[in-house]
């Protein structure tokens, strides 16, 4: 564990800045697009991806957060960007938050989905190098800044996609020739349909810094919807939290600035969230929409109810920053000779019991030499009365809101897929209904693993929230 401060200053010299940059990490046309069941090619760039860098500096810790258009990166990426940041400006590892939005209409940066460090291929080299540039024009661009933070809230944007159904429902099947208590993304108002099987978060938290002439510099927000879609096959898209960042710049008037403003979104707990709504009635799943359409439909709720909360913040002209981070061993769900041998009988003879079964028993085949036991990197940053919590996983809503509940600061939110990925992050109570985000393959990470991940962030909180010795 490391807290880390990135040098002294004379007692008085109190000044606090921020900078913010953007760097371009759209891959090449015939790149697979991962976020589905396939991987079509890239046959057109509808919008290009970034990787979006705010920094802030209180005159004794610097901190770097980094957002990437992207579905997942493996941490041997942001482990390569964060040495090459370091290497140059000496910035410790641990003050630098690398994460995904995880939009589903862009490449791969996750290598071949494996949670043991792997050669980078060439994509993930040039995202490496990106993230990099993107970190040191912010800090290049640091400037004399005041900051302030908020909540707003919107409900009628997210979803429990998974849903508890009558016993014996056809739709409970899983690959695994089980059957499950829960089913992701169900028919709408299907008549097995009783209700969700968990809860949402409405909370959209942001964060917002401006020069100390009151010019915008660039606003973090989180909220906590697993994506939006609706983009043409072949395409490439940043997603809504792409449009977001448009859509944020136009509302606080940031345009044509130089250097630009830059906003950003990142992923809270949304490993079970999505905005369709399963609810049977009249106004379930809701009309067809156009490509893009719903994207922007819904980034411009998101943006609006940020820019009306944001016109209440009370600015500071300093506060504190801390970080502190770890590494936590947790099990691995290495398949064991019973499962292998199921895996290796089902791609021999599929019994056609589940339309994904070769999937998964081709995962579980991948899993068997696997490691046991792996390093999972778990981070914590404070700024000011904000906390930030930072999981390597599509974490599901409850783990978010205990977060936030057990946290000793004001204001908490956690950014998912941070660090690297390691697959989805459900509760315990979750992994014994079953259902797409518990599978094996889908799912990585022991049972257990969410208690011991929330219990180790609170941990880290503390740290970061002690007065400074």
């Amino acid at each position: 564990m490391a807290a880390a401060g990135l040098r002294a200053q004379p007692a008085g010299a109190r000044v606090f800045r921020a900078g913010a940059a953007t760097t371009n990490i759209t891959p090449p046309l015939g790149s697979p697009i991962v976020g589905g069941w396939n991987s079509p090619p890239a046959t057109n760039v509808h919008d290009e991806l970034h990787s979006r860098a705010l920094v802030l500096d209180d005159g004794s810790t610097r901190l770097a957060i980094v957002l990437c258009d992207s579905v997942g990166v493996t941490r041997n990426v942001f482990d390569e960007a964060k040495r090459l940041v370091q290497e140059k400006v000496g910035l410790p590892p641990e003050n630098m938050l690398m994460a995904a939005t995880h939009t589903h209409s862009a490449s791969n940066a996750r290598g071949g989905r494996g949670i043991t460090p792997a050669p980078l291929d060439e994509y993930q080299k040039f995202l490496a190098y990106r993230i990099r540039d993107a970190v040191l024009m912010a800090i290049y661009r640091l400037e004399p800044a005041r900051i302030g933070w908020g909540v707003a809230f919107n409900g009628r944007q997210v979803f429990n996609r998974r849903w508890k159904m009558k016993p014996g429902s056809k739709h409970l099947r899983n690959p695994f020739g089980g059957i499950d208590k829960v089913r992701m993304n169900p028919p709408a108002n299907d008549p097995d349909l009783i209700e969700p099987a968990g809860p949402t978060d409405p909370q959209i938290n942001f964060i917002s810094v401006q020069s100390t002439a009151g010019k915008p510099i660039a606003l973090l927000a989180n909220y906590s919807l697993h994506y939006v879609g609706g983009v043409k096959q072949g395409d490439i898209s940043g997603d809504y939290f792409a449009v977001f960042a448009e859509r944020i710049t136009e509302l606080l008037n940031a345009r044509h600035q130089n250097p630009p403003f830059v906003g950003i979104l990142s992923n809270g707990t949304s490993g079970n969230i999505n905005n369709i709504n399963f609810h049977p009635g009249p106004n379930a799943a809701g009309r067809r929409f156009e490509p893009y359409e719903k994207m922007r439909m819904v980034a411009d709720e998101i943006a609006t109810g940020v820019f009306e909360a944001c016109r209440k913040v009370e600015y500071r002209d300093w506060v504190p920053l801390a970080a502190a981070q770890k590494d936590l061993m947790l099990g691995v769900r290495v398949p064991d000779a019973e499962q292998v041998e199921w895996a290796q009988r089902t791609l021999k003879d599929p019994p056609n019991y589940h339309q994904h079964e070769q999937v998964y028993a081709e995962r579980v085949l991948k899993m068997k030499d696997w490691p046991r036991e792996a390093p999972v990197p778990l981070q914590a940053f404070r700024i000011g009365d904000v906390g930030i919590a930072a999981i390597p996983a599509e974490v599901f809503v409850e783990i978010g809101l205990e977060i936030r509940k057990r946290s000793p600061l004001k204001q908490t939110f956690t950014i998912e897929l941070a660090n690297g990925w390691f697959g989805y992050l459900p509760t315990a109570e979750q992994h014994e209904m079953g259902g797409y985000e518990t599978w094996r393959g889908t799912n990585l990470l022991e049972t257990k693993a969410a208690p011991k991940i929330v219990d180790s962030i609170v941990d880290l909180f503390q740290k970061v929230a002690a007065p400074r010795k």
